[in-house]
């Protein structure tokens, strides 16, 4: 008898351990996520095709209203099924579907009152996107909340690898105007190695995991991509702390200092109230990962749009001239490059206020939508954030004054603005990026913001927003020559992560062969021509810089100054082909009918590959093939080629992409 009630006792405590959990999988049976209760502690893992991608990690919530990170209890859940048909010019893709199931984890906590929140799980093939809600409790009856840190973790099995960018204290870096997302990207490090300035790491982050050895699974691994989506001015922006060997990785909230210290480094919410998405991007290769759309698959717009926004491309004097080009004659000029080549805007840079004035300006709005172009400015964030000098400034940090500069921006015909140096990510911050988006929108003008923190599923949420720079950009490859010869290495990772959850400005596709007005002095680009014309297809955003100088007219051959006038801007599909973060890369993106197949090599030797076109062209199709010559001894940049190219039988073609150099596939 005792025997036998020590079997069902046996089996009652299996009965509750399976009852403190609960699983919901991807449509293709292949994804899947356990939400539990372990030790009164919410937690959840992650599996692909059965093997562990995340080990199980911490859940939970500290709030002025409670503690939801510990004595907790399990209370039920919900599972239904997510669809979503949608429609976007400005990403990766034009039409997407996405499908999903949910899972709802109520989980209650110990105190006398009982309090609860949810998490919900969406899962898709190769996505899961996770938050918090948190219901308005009876008792009391509180309205808000502030949340004060999250427990949210993130384990990967030991032997994973990271690609990184370091998170920076505040008030640092040319005049105080940092965190702005532009710090070095460190490729293949081990997770225990410490972030360089011991704040962390900025979203998105990639991972090469292992298989979890506890489980005794067979070798391999996944490539993971986290970060967040859905910010808006309801919460702060946050990242990755560093690794910790027992917790993983956790959710992070900005530093008090950021902006001068202005606002809180809380998040706070109405009740009920929602945190943003974390999202975890799952690939066996890294199709899944240069592809995904999370981020955009889980939000929704927050306003209509006030006009159609056209996309196009935009020239700039200001990364090679630099600010004594900010004067109406050297404006003229970049206008008329515009318009030779097409283009459809122009952006006059910072001090365009006292090097131009603004009576002045208008002439030159005047003057430019003569020639089919449109001007885009630069403004500064700053009201007291930062010591960044340049002006126009205090036009953008105020409703008064966006109002004001916005309304004769309009009445003048700009059609753009470029709005730089903010510094941080605070719900504060994250309220003025929404401002002026949605002012901007009033007045039908699109956004490009600098000096800033990355997108967060920004384009479908403001449709008038266009892309971030939140990286080390190309006015760096200006600056100091150590970046111009870590063009490849950042060009070739940026797909994979930067690019990967957001819309991209790097700043320029640039054809001088020396970083000068004169084209001769200053130290080189250590590109080739087809490497900074690929990285237009490479880079993804809804309006491309095109960085040509007028001197570029007269120097380029034919061929190229042809393909750079097509170049589109907005994409039906995306399709990653082959390449690995910061070594090199081969997409290709289809604008219309039409595939364009872009590759960049990162590195100092030659890449031979062989690429499978079938799915891409038919055999009717006539094609161009850009590439670049072997290097001479004494060339700064080598020679480039453009010609026919005829893949086999099987719709195959062997290419070499020469070292720092490209290749570039399209229809004749």
């Amino acid at each position: 008898m005792r025997r036998i009630m020590m079997i069902a006792l046996a089996l009652l405590t299996v009965v509750g351990i399976w009852a403190e959990e609960k699983t919901v999988t991807s449509p293709d049976g292949r994804l899947q996520v356990r939400v539990g209760c372990d030790g009164g502690k919410a937690t959840y893992s992650v599996f692909y095709d059965g093997k562990t991608v995340i080990l199980p990690s911490a859940l939970g919530l500290k709030t002025s209203l409670a503690d939801f990170t510990h004595d907790l209890t399990l209370k039920g859940g919900r599972t239904i099924d997510v669809e979503d048909c949608y429609e976007m010019d400005r990403i990766k893709a034009s039409h997407i579907h996405y499908v999903a199931r949910r899972l709802d984890v109520i989980f209650r906590t110990a105190t006398p009152d009982s309090l609860r929140f949810i998490v919900s799980f969406q899962v898709s093939d190769h996505d899961v996107a996770f938050r918090y809600t948190i219901p308005r409790p009876k008792a009391g009856n509180p309205k808000r909340m502030t949340v004060f840190s999250e427990a949210t973790a993130f384990r990967m099995a030991d032997g994973t690898t990271t690609f990184l960018s370091p998170q920076i204290g505040p008030e640092t870096g040319w005049e105080k105007t940092k965190p702005s997302y532009e710090e070095d990207y460190e490729a293949d490090a081990p997770m225990a190695k410490p972030s360089r300035y011991g704040l962390g790491y900025t979203f998105p982050c990639l991972f090469k995991t292992t298989v979890s050895p506890s489980r005794g699974e067979s070798e391999g691994g996944f490539w993971v991509l986290i970060s967040e989506t859905g910010v808006s001015s309801a919460y702060c922006g946050s990242h990755l702390s560093d690794y910790n060997e027992a917790k993983g990785y956790t959710i992070a909230y900005p530093h008090k200092g950021e902006n001068n210290g202005y606002g809180s480094e809380y998040a706070v919410i109405p009740l009920p109230g929602q945190t943003p998405w974390r999202t975890i991007t799952v690939g066996e290769t890294l199709s899944p990962i240069v592809e995904t759309t999370v981020a955009y698959d889980v939000v929704k717009p927050l306003y209509e749009p006030s006009r159609v926004y056209k996309p196009g491309r935009y020239t700039w004097s200001w990364l090679i001239w630099q600010d004594q080009s900010i004067n109406y004659d050297d404006q003229v000029a970049f206008i008329d490059l515009a318009a030779a080549m097409g283009y459809e805007y122009c952006l006059v840079d910072n001090w365009w206020d006292t090097q131009i004035g603004r009576q002045r300006i208008e002439e030159l709005s005047r003057y430019a939508q003569s020639k089919g172009v449109s001007l885009m400015l630069w403004y500064n964030s700053n009201g007291f954030w930062n010591d960044a000098p340049q002006g126009p400034r205090d036009c953008m940090n105020t409703a008064v004054a966006r109002e004001r500069e916005m309304a004769w921006l309009q009445r003048i015909g700009v059609k753009g603005i470029k709005v730089d140096f903010f510094g941080g990510d605070k719900q504060a911050t994250m309220q003025l990026y929404e401002d002026i988006l949605s002012d901007a929108n009033r007045h039908g003008l699109q956004v490009v913001f600098h000096g800033c923190t990355i997108p967060r599923g920004w384009e479908r949420m403001y449709p008038n927003y266009v892309a971030s720079e939140a990286a080390l950009a190309s006015e760096n490859v200006f600056f100091d020559e150590r970046h111009a010869k870590a063009e490849g290495f950042e060009l070739t990772m940026h797909p994979f992560c930067r690019n990967a959850l957001g819309a991209f400005d790097w700043g320029g596709v640039i054809m001088n062969r020396y970083l000068s007005r004169d084209n001769h002095s200053r130290h080189p680009r250590h590109t080739t021509d087809v490497f900074e014309m690929a990285t237009a297809f490479t880079n993804q955003t809804f309006i491309q810089c095109i960085a040509m100088q007028p001197n570029n007219l007269d120097e380029l051959p034919a061929f190229q100054l042809d393909l750079l006038r097509r170049i589109p801007t907005t994409w039906d599909a995306t399709h990653f082909i082959e390449g690995y973060p910061s070594r090199y890369v081969v997409m290709a993106r289809r604008h219309g009918t039409d595939w364009y197949v872009a590759g960049l090599n990162g590195t100092d030797r030659p890449i031979t590959l062989e690429l499978n076109l079938c799915d891409l062209f038919t055999s009717a199709d006539q094609l161009l093939f850009y590439g670049d010559n072997k290097p001479k001894k004494g060339e700064v940049v080598p020679t480039s080629f453009c010609k026919p190219l005829r893949p086999n039988g099987k719709g195959k073609v062997k290419v070499t992409i020469q070292p720092m150099g490209g290749i570039i596939i399209c229809k004749k």
